[in-house]
This record gives C-alpha cells, sequence and structure tokens, in this order.
C-alpha cells in the first residue's frame, strides 16, 4: 500500500512538474514576507522568491494574497524557483495592450523615472518611452512631472518586440487649445489670477494663465518707481495678478500686480502736507539725487540741491548708500504725476539767513582750502559755509596763472571778508588783503627810467615777464624788446630793463628792454 501511494504521489508531483514552464505565467499565494523577498507557493514542488522591489505598493501586501508571477527560472544557482510580479504584470498588460491600441490612438499613464533622452511611462502596467523631444515638459516642475497623469498618443508600436513609443506634443496641444477656449470663456475683468512668469522684457513681464498669455507691463507692476522688471519678478515665479483688460479677438490680456494693493497715493495731500518730516529709506542713488521710500509704494527725491546749505555741488553718491534710513521734510507733492520733492538741509535753519552778520566786510577769518576752479579757490568756513577767494585776490603783486600754484587742498588760511551776497549764496574772500598794498611804496621804489636787473620768469607771444624782487613783476612788451633777443630768452636768464610805467590802480609795472 505504501509503494501504491508513492506511486501515485511521484505521478502527481511529476504532472506538476512539467505543466509549470519557464516564462510561463502562473497564480500564486504569498505565504510569508521579508524585507527582501516575498515566499510565494505557485503549487509547484517548492515556493518560489519574488524580490520586494517588483511591488509597486508594498503597503498592500498580505500574507494569503494571491498575485500574478511570471516564472524566470525554475532553478537558479542556489536551487531556488526564481518568480517575478513585475514581468508578470507587464507581459499581462502587452498581451492586453498589443489588441486593444494602435498607433495613432491616445493613451493616460504616469511618469515612472526620468531616463537619458526621455521619460519611462507606464501605461496600464505597460512600459513605455517618452523621448524628450516628443514630451512637451518644458518649464514643468521636476515634481509635478512625477506625480501628475498625462494623456499621450501612441508614436510607434511594435508588439513583437513589445516597443512602445509615445509623444505627448500632440495631446499637449489639444489640451491647451481646450484650456485655452475655456479660460477665455471665464476670463472677466477686475478679477484676480494666479499665473506664471513665461518671460521678461524690458517693458514688462509675460504670464503664463493657464493656457493664454497675458502682458504685465512695467507700469502695472508696482506703485513705486522699477527701473526693470527683474527687480520685480523672475521667470518660474507664480504669482496672482489682475486681469485689467481682454481682447479675445487679438489675443491679448493686460493684468496688474499693483492693482493687487490699494493705491498708496490715495489721499497723498492729507498724509504728507509740506513741511511734514519723515523717516525713509534709500532706494535708489543718482548723480543728481537720491530716491527715498517713505512708505510702501511711496518713493520721494532728494535732490542735491536739497541736501545741504552749502553753495558747493554734492556727490549724492558718495555721501549715501542704498538702505541707509535718513530723515527728510516734505517740501512738494504732486499727485497727478506721483512725485514728492523732499529735503535735508529744510531741517537745519538757513545758515545764509545770518551770514551778513556772521561775515560782515572787513571780518579777517579763517577757513580750509576744500577745491579749486580755474579762476579761484574755495575755502569752508567754520558753519559749513562756503566763500571763494579769487585769483586776482591772492596776491598783490605776482601774476597767477593757476589757484593751486599759491593754495594747496586742506591748508587752513587766514583770509578777509571782501562781500557778502545771502541770496546768491555767495562770500567773496580775499588773501593778498591780509597784507598792506604795497604797490604805493613800489611806485616810489621804482620811479621812471629807473634801471635794474631782472630776471626772465615767462617769455610769451605778447612780451616776456620778468622778476624785479621776490613776487614784484613787471613786463616787457614786445615792442620794447629786439625780437632777435626775445626769441632766445628763457626762464631763469637776467635781463636789464628800464622802468617806463608804474600803475598803481592796476597794479603793473612796465619795463623796457631797449637801450
Amino acid at each position: 500500500m505504501n509503494q501504491e501511494k508513492q506511486s501515485l504521489m511521484a505521478e502527481l508531483y511529476n504532472e506538476t512538474f512539467h505543466d509549470i514552464k519557464e516564462g510561463e505565467i502562473v497564480k500564486g499565494t504569498i505565504v510569508s514576507l521579508s524585507e527582501k523577498e516575498a515566499v510565494v507557493d505557485i503549487g509547484f514542488k517548492s515556493e518560489g522568491f519574488v524580490a520586494m522591489e517588483e511591488f509597486r505598493n508594498i503597503d498592500d501586501l498580505d500574507i494569503n494574497s494571491e498575485i500574478d508571477v511570471l516564472v524566470e527560472s525554475m532553478e537558479d544557482d542556489e536551487g531556488r524557483l526564481i518568480l517575478s510580479h513585475l514581468k508578470a504584470e507587464k507581459l499581462r498588460g502587452w498581451m492586453k495592450f498589443g489588441d486593444t491600441i494602435k498607433e495613432g490612438d491616445d493613451v493616460e499613464g504616469r511618469v515612472v523615472k526620468q531616463v537619458k533622452g526621455g521619460f519611462i511611462i507606464d501605461v496600464e502596467g505597460v512600459e513605455a518611452f517618452l523621448p524628450m523631444s516628443l514630451s512637451a515638459f518644458r518649464g514643468v516642475a521636476p515634481n509635478e512631472i512625477m506625480t501628475s497623469k498625462y494623456t499621450f498618443r501612441v508614436a510607434k508600436l511594435n508588439k513583437a518586440r513589445r516597443n512602445l513609443i509615445l509623444s505627448r506634443r500632440e495631446t499637449f496641444q489639444k489640451e491647451k487649445l481646450v484650456l485655452r477656449e475655456k479660460l477665455w470663456g471665464e476670463l472677466n475683468k477686475s478679477e484676480k489670477r494666479e499665473g506664471v512668469v513665461k518671460g521678461i522684457t524690458n517693458f514688462g513681464a509675460f504670464i503664463d494663465l493657464g493656457g493664454i498669455d497675458g502682458l504685465l507691463h512695467i507700469t502695472d507692476m508696482s506703485w513705486t518707481r522699477v527701473n526693470h522688471p527683474s527687480e520685480v519678478v523672475t521667470v518660474g515665479d507664480k504669482i496672482e495678478v489682475i486681469v485689467l483688460d481682454f481682447d479675445k479677438e487679438q489675443s491679448k490680456v493686460s493684468l496688474g500686480l499693483k492693482q493687487i494693493v490699494d493705491n498708496p497715493w490715495t489721499n497723498i495731500y492729507e498724509k504728507y502736507p509740506s513741511g511734514t518730516k519723515v523717516q525713509g529709506i534709500i532706494v535708489n542713488v543718482m548723480p543728481y539725487g537720491v530716491f527715498v521710500e517713505i512708505e510702501r509704494g511711496i518713493e520721494g527725491l532728494l535732490h542735491s540741491s536739497e541736501i545741504t546749505w552749502q553753495k558747493k555741488l554734492v556727490n549724492p553718491q558718495e555721501m549715501f548708500k542704498v538702505k541707509d534710513t535718513i530723515e527728510v521734510q516734505i517740501i512738494n507733492v504732486d499727485q497727478d504725476s506721483k512725485r514728492i520733492s523732499l529735503s535735508m538741509k529744510q531741517l537745519e535753519s538757513n545758515p545764509w539767513a545770518d551770514a551778513e552778520k556772521n561775515y560782515p566786510v572787513g571780518a579777517k577769518i579763517n577757513g580750509k582750502i576744500r577745491g579749486f576752479t580755474d579762476y579761484g579757490a574755495f575755502v569752508e568756513l567754520d558753519s559749513g559755509l562756503e566763500g571763494m577767494v579769487h585769483i586776482s585776490d591772492m596776491s598783490w603783486t605776482k601774476k597767477i596763472n593757476h589757484p593751486q600754484d599759491v593754495l594747496k587742498k586742506g591748508q587752513e588760511v587766514d583770509v578777509v571778508v571782501l562781500a557778502v551776497y545771502p541770496e546768491d549764496r555767495k562770500i567773496n574772500l580775499g588773501l593778498k588783503q591780509m597784507i598792506e598794498n604795497p604797490w604805493p611804496k613800489l611806485a616810489e621804489k621804482y620811479a621812471i627810467d629807473l634801471v635794474a636787473e631782472a630776471e626772465v620768469v615767462l617769455n610769451s607771444n605778447y612780451g616776456v615777464f620778468v622778476k624785479l624782487e621776490e613776487d614784484v613783476e613787471a613786463l616787457v612788451y614786445s615792442s620794447e624788446i629786439d625780437k632777435t633777443q626775445a626769441s632766445t630768452l628763457k626762464s631763469g636768464d637776467k635781463l636789464k630793463v628800464k622802468i617806463i610805467k608804474v600803475d598803481v590802480e592796476q597794479m603793473k609795472i612796465g619795463v623796457s628792454a631797449r637801450p
């Protein structure tokens, strides 16, 4: 009896063995699970093994769950039965898929992963390839690509090789047209819409509203001044905008960003009457002045002429920097042109109002040389005001070609106040007036016809300048010297001259070099 039982079991065993072949899809039952693999009973002499990474959703696996598996190997190197759940899914998918679709059909699928040259798409368990050139995924975020479901068109189908190539280009255009028509039908003026910044130009930014592009003009980006749209938006930004106007026939949509918030210029005269003192943040520094934001959306200009009471020209770019906080005074508001004029100097008392009292004519004062022009030197006074020493008031006797021949920047000097003009913000100063006028005595010393030895200082086209003594110069007119002799003279040469003219009022001495 035992022999008969053993013989029967051997027959059943052999029948089972021959009924299961490699490459065949069979049903199996999960009998146990581990981190690496699932053990599956397919009614064979031994259980088979399926790697855990083959399951799409591990959380859905359960003991006694029935699954389809493909017999990959009846016996591997370790004598184990190797099964594949993933390949079974794909093969069953192809068996079903190949009979229901053809090239040109639309199918739905999800992006599984990105590979070189494109994407792997899961279409009802069938693995397909989507070339990058046919994906139409430009501008779509990677996380959105991997989590969304899309419609694709079958570009190429080879059932024998189980090769499926998809394209999204045609279906994308179709979807875009549908969305575009739907959006045109839903669009309303003054409504808020969310869009993505698609491109930026010098005059504005193009916003994709989900099938329709709208223009956000630079003037509608902010209530404050915008130099370039890139200061406000960046390509790829998701922003909320307001539909200002649209024309379906012209395919034009005008959008606004600043209109999301209330116009800060409303009631501007009541908020900022002239004379109001405010604090603001510097948002831009230009050679002609400083732009100051006194509240969000409200900017004013602090012109360079309103920075200080001093007459000297100031360079705002040397005094201020962006993000500095400064105190200013409102001096003028123009709501129509959205302009506010600011001042710093108005916060202080006008020093020119007391200039005549503080600097009476004839007073001797001390100052520091601040700068030069070709015709004089600027002197900074203790009060912060500024005066000028003209080149003609630097020496009684010496011809000054340039102020820097006499003075240096930063040098402290004692000067005499010659005149004060508060309305013009001018103070005329004298350097030579610090000493007594030497010309009356020089007229006595250098009498007419006196012969003296002089030193050549400068040989010019209209005469030769000579030095009679330190800081005392005279001019030999061209008519009073032999041309041949004059052409050979150079600075430092000695020359015998005769006094022919002394003009005390003009402070000039004329001499002759003729025998």
